[in-house]
């Protein structure tokens, strides 16, 4: 039989044992972390060729709303944030962003009027549809939250812009 005294011991050499191994894991979830870092995409903004706004020529109530909410991740004017350098959350924001600009491009905008209408129509749809902009974006970025009134003038002007670009084209 082993007497009470060396069991409480060997009981604490090993709880001693056990506290020194657990101080290196937040020192290897640190050391994680900062090698992360070394992996960040590139945050990129090329050189704008045809500007939404400039070309469409919204009313300057829309043209802000549209800025507002879609420019960040649907043009080459994205405003990087601090926290899209910082991984993994850089690699979030980067593929978002690259995802809009090629669903979307609101700094390469279509000179042909009837795929610049086509481009309204779906400006249209994923308003009415509420898919844009994204829940994950307006919880951060409270100036792209668009009221019922802001989305109601965005979609009543593309549909009427849209129409008219339609109808321009059959006419040519």
């Amino acid at each position: 039989m082993v007497p009470a005294g060396n069991i409480f011991r060997r009981w604490r050499v090993s709880l001693n044992r056990m506290k020194k191994r657990l101080k290196w894991i937040p020192v290897g979830l640190l050391a994680g972390f900062a090698l992360l870092q070394l992996t960040n995409p590139a945050r990129t903004n090329p050189p704008v060729i045809t500007d939404f706004i400039t070309a469409a020529k919204p009313p300057a109530v829309v043209a802000t709303s549209i800025r507002a909410a879609c420019y960040d991740c649907h043009s080459h004017e994205t405003k990087w944030p601090w926290y899209s350098r910082v991984a993994p959350v850089s690699w979030l924001i980067v593929s978002d962003t690259d995802e809009g600009r090629e669903k979307l491009d609101f700094s390469d905008w279509p000179d042909e009027a009837v795929r610049a209408a086509k481009k309204m129509d779906r400006i249209n749809e994923v308003l009415g549809y509420r898919e844009m902009p994204p829940k994950k974006y307006t919880l951060i970025h409270a100036d792209a939250r668009l009221t019922e009134a802001q989305r109601k003038e965005i979609m009543d002007w593309t549909d009427a812009a849209a129409a008219k670009l339609r109808a321009a084209s059959t006419n040519e």
